[in-house]
C-alpha cells in the first residue's frame, strides 16, 4: 500500500544511476532559497546602533549583497525586525506593535548590548533589560554598539537558521493563527498583560486577613 501522502517524504533516496544526471531538491531548499535572500528589514532605530546599521546599508559594506537592502517603512511589508539600539519603556509598547503588524514568517534580531539585556543602563528606572523579554529575539548580535561586521555575521546567522526550517514544521503554516502579544501597560512602571494571573495571586495574597497569634 503506498504512501496517501507522498509530501511528507521529502527525504528519499536517490537511485545511484540517476544522481549524475538529475538535480534533486526539496520544497522547504527553494523556498528557504527564497526567503533567506530576500529579507526585508523594517526601517528604524532607536539608539547609537542605527548609526551602524545604516552604514552596513551603505557602499563600504554593501547589505544589497545578502539581498536585504529593501529596508521598509511599513512593518506589515517586513519580514525582520532590527531592534537597534536602547529600549525605553515609552518605546517598547510601540515595539510590540509593530511586531503584531509583520506578517508571518518574521523574525526579530536584537542589535547591541541595550536591547539584548539593558546594557549600561541594566536596571534603569526607564530602561528594559532586554528586548527578549517581551517579543522573541531570533538572533543576538552584542556590542556597544556593534560594528557593521558584526552585524553581517548576525545577518549570515539568521539566513543559516532559515535554511534549516520547513514549512511542514513551521508554526505559521499549522492550523489556527497565531495570537498577538498583548501590548505592554505603560504607568508607574511597565505591565506584562501576561502576568495578570500571578498579579491577581499577589493581591489576593496581601488582602486575605493576617491570624491573630
Amino acid at each position: 500500500m503506498t504512501d496517501p501522502n507522498p509530501v511528507q517524504d521529502l527525504n528519499y533516496q536517490v537511485p545511484p544511476e540517476m544522481q549524475s544526471n538529475v538535480i534533486v531538491t526539496s520544497i522547504d531548499k527553494i523556498y528557504n532559497w527564497g526567503r533567506r535572500n530576500a529579507i526585508w528589514p523594517m526601517m528604524f532605530g532607536l539608539a547609537c546602533c542605527g548609526i551602524e546599521m545604516i552604514c552596513t546599508a551603505a557602499s563600504r559594506y554593501d547589505l544589497a549583497r545578502f539581498g536585504m537592502e529593501v529596508m521598509r517603512p511599513s512593518p506589515r511589508q517586513s519580514d525582520l525586525m532590527i531592534v537597534s539600539g536602547t529600549v525605553t519603556k515609552k518605546m517598547l509598547p510601540v515595539i510590540v506593535r509593530l511586531y503584531n503588524q509583520m506578517p508571518e514568517p518574521k523574525y526579530v534580531m536584537a542589535m547591541g548590548a541595550c536591547a539584548c539585556g539593558g546594557g549600561p543602563f541594566k536596571e534603569g528606572y526607564n530602561v528594559v533589560s532586554g528586548v527578549d523579554k517581551f517579543v522573541p529575539v531570533d538572533v543576538y548580535v552584542p556590542g556597544c554598539p556593534p560594528t557593521p561586521q558584526a552585524l553581517l555575521n548576525g545577518l549570515i546567522k539568521l539566513q543559516e537558521k532559515i535554511d534549516g526550517q520547513s514549512f511542514l514544521t513551521s508554526p505559521w503554516y499549522q492550523k489556527g493563527s497565531s495570537e498577538p502579544i498583548p501590548l505592554p501597560i505603560l504607568g508607574p512602571d511597565l505591565i506584562d498583560p501576561r502576568q495578570n494571573a500571578i498579579f491577581h495571586q499577589l493581591a489576593q495574597k496581601q488582602n486575605e486577613p493576617v491570624a491573630n497569634a
